[in-house]
């Protein structure tokens, strides 16, 4: 048990030491195009407005000057760096990180370390802001690993061996809670929740309404405790739990970086309510006096020092009170896993700890924020993608084993399975559903039959014939890989079926289309082809293209999936990870249309079975 969690750390050092060589080689040799390209940079960039925010961070606002249309990799929490480039074209790297607080397309908020950070940049000439190696995860998710491995009593020992051996679990005995707008298997899931004294795991497969039951596990689970600590992998995962518990009216505090900037979401962050407390206004005032001292100071008396000092004192006071009205205000605490280490979350602890997405989070960030728990409800499902693990060794080794797929391995009888699907019609969960979830799903009466046009199959494959110019080639970005012609031709089959559909009925009924690629180089060329097109311009708000990862949790009318790879020896790379091809189909509602090449792909058993599965497919 120890062993494991010993091989997981070791392989969690792989990967760290695999992203800093990646980054250091990166930031070496990599130009500033081809980091563009890949949206790991943004170069030249405008140094906006900056400021002092409610927790008296110094920020900037920063603009891409050169918007490119291409998918960039900033999110709010990241670390960046930024770099001056001179009039013969060497970068200089300036020797500090700030952090992204919000970005939107064009337009990013970053905190800075100092003053002195900020007149650098005000000061710098063609200047350009780059992700930045993050130290600060990886440091959490060790910290965190030593704290289980080498814990000998207490909960987060009992914990850790319930996980990792044999130990039995433990439930309390009461009747079911009934809820008649649940059905019979989320019903379930939520009364086997309450139930768990230790673990209890939520399986939602695609349109299950997994989150529907998670919010009211939650919000059931608060009948009986006065807090608990709801936590996701991602920001985005943890915004769109928090706005569903908002919208039952569920008393929330956010902590850290929301990247669903609504002003609904606003209203509960850390910053906004901090800043609307009544006695914010006497704090500002103080900051402001100190800086005002600090400004004007002429020499360094003990007067002067001892002035600072007791305002100082008064300013950790007021903060001290303000933040325990906030948190005395709140029944959930919503953060990233990363984030329940956060400064203001120390010495609370938490009956329940919910995480949902459990299935793309790292067993080790997962203890993060298991440490400030009694009892662990883990929600996700571990057929759709997996962690991001960069390093082939320590994927080789198994570091995207996630705690989820240990405890369903270990422990199926914590594991409650959603069966009902909302979403597809039947025929388009029928091949997921036989491959990843043994068959035990089934569609919802509303959903089963339901399609765009009369006589239509649920599923069609498009084979890009066998021609040199159909073949598959590195993208642009030197990286990922792209097929001109496919892209060119899976536009040209679903512009096919907008005319069959009717395009006056496409914008009336407003029915949207997700084009997915597994690979980032073929999504660029996509959106390229597509902003071309004069023919699809009505259409464009109704049309989103990306990667199956940027489609997580996102579903449509109907989805493309351009396939990309055609070679003569069937090697299909990133297609080799079936989960990705589950998410992929699985976002459709109505239709499916597939774009590849045959004969490389059903040489792989999985495309093999699913290109029978579609050509045996009955007309409904």
């Amino acid at each position: 048990m120890i062993q494991e969690l010993l091989k997981q750390r070791e392989l969690l050092k792989l990967e760290y030491e695999y992203e800093r060589e990646q980054f250091q080689r990166q930031t070496e040799a990599t130009g500033v195009k081809r980091k563009v390209g890949r949206g790991l940079c943004w170069f030249p960039i405008g140094v906006g407005r900056s400021y002092r925010n409610s927790l008296d961070q110094l920020v900037v606002e920063l603009s891409n000057t050169v918007p490119v249309d291409i998918e960039h990799q900033f999110e709010p929490g990241k670390p960046v760096c930024f770099f001056e480039q001179d009039a013969s074209e060497r970068l200089r790297y300036m020797r500090f990180v700030a952090q992204v607080s919000y970005v939107e397309e064009n337009r990013m908020v970053v905190v800075m370390p100092g003053s002195d950070t900020l007149t650098q940049i005000q000061n710098a000439g063609r200047l350009g802001v780059q992700l930045y190696l993050d130290e600060y995860t990886y440091r959490q998710m060790f910290a965190a690993l030593d704290q289980v491995i080498n814990a000998k009593e207490g909960r987060l020992a009992q914990l850790r061996d319930i996980f990792h051996t044999s130990a039995p679990t433990s439930k309390f005995t009461f009747a079911p809670v009934r809820f008649p707008w649940l059905n019979p298997s989320q019903e379930q899931a939520v009364n086997e929740v309450l139930w768990a004294k230790d673990v209890a795991i939520v399986h939602g497969p695609p349109g299950t309404g997994k989150t529907t039951t998670l919010v009211e596990a939650i919000y059931e689970t608060l009948r009986r405790e006065s807090q608990t600590l709801v936590c996701a992998q991602s920001n985005m995962a943890v915004d769109w739990i928090s706005e569903k518990l908002a919208d039952r009216g569920v008393p929330l505090l956010r902590i850290g970086n929301p990247s669903r900037v609504t002003d609904k979401m606003l209203g509960f962050t850390y910053e906004r309510r901090f800043e609307s407390h009544p006695r914010y206004t006497d704090l500002w005032t103080l900051r402001r006096e100190i800086r005002h001292l600090y400004e004007n100071r002429k020499g360094s008396s003990d007067s002067f020092h001892q002035k600072i000092a007791r305002l100082r004192d008064r300013c950790a006071e007021l903060e001290y009170s303000i933040n325990e009205d906030l948190f005395a205000e709140a029944r959930v605490i919503a953060c990233t896993l990363t984030g329940s280490a956060n400064r203001l979350l120390a010495g609370r602890h938490f009956s329940t700890l919910f995480i949902d997405e459990a299935a793309q989070a790292l067993e080790a960030a997962c203890w993060i924020a298991i440490q400030r728990a009694n009892r662990v409800v883990l929600a996700g499902d571990h057929c759709q993608l997996p962690p991001t693990v960069k390093c082939p060794e320590a994927l080789k080794g198994g570091l995207d084993k996630t705690l989820m797929e240990t405890i369903v391995a270990g422990k199926p009888q914590c594991v409650s399975l959603l069966t009902v699907q909302y979403r597809m019609s039947d025929p388009i969960m029928q091949f997921t559903n036989r491959e990843f979830y043994g068959g035990l799903l089934q569609s919802a009466p509303e959903v089963k039959y339901r399609g765009i046009l009369d006589w239509d199959t649920a599923i069609d494959w498009i084979d890009t014939p066998d021609e040199t110019e159909y073949r598959e080639q590195q993208a642009d970005d030197g990286q990922s890989r792209q097929n001109p012609a496919e892209a060119a031709l899976t536009l040209q089959r679903l512009k096919d079926y907008f005319q069959k559909i009717g395009t006056d009925r496409i914008l009336y009924e407003k029915l949207d289309v997700g084009i997915i690629s597994p690979y980032r180089g073929q999504v660029t060329l996509l959106r390229r082809m597509l902003k071309q097109d004069a023919f699809w311009k009505p259409f464009r708000r109704l049309i989103t293209i990306n990667t199956v990862d940027g489609f997580q949790g996102q579903e449509r009318d109907i989805i493309v999936i351009s396939m990309v790879r055609s070679n003569d020896t069937g090697e299909v790379g990133f297609l080799r990870d079936l989960r990705r091809m589950n998410v992929a189909i699985t976002r459709a509602r109505m239709k499916v249309l597939l774009v590849g090449h045959r004969p490389t792909l059903s040489r792989h058993p999985f495309y093999r079975r699913l290109l029978n599965y579609i050509d045996n497919q009955l007309e409904p």
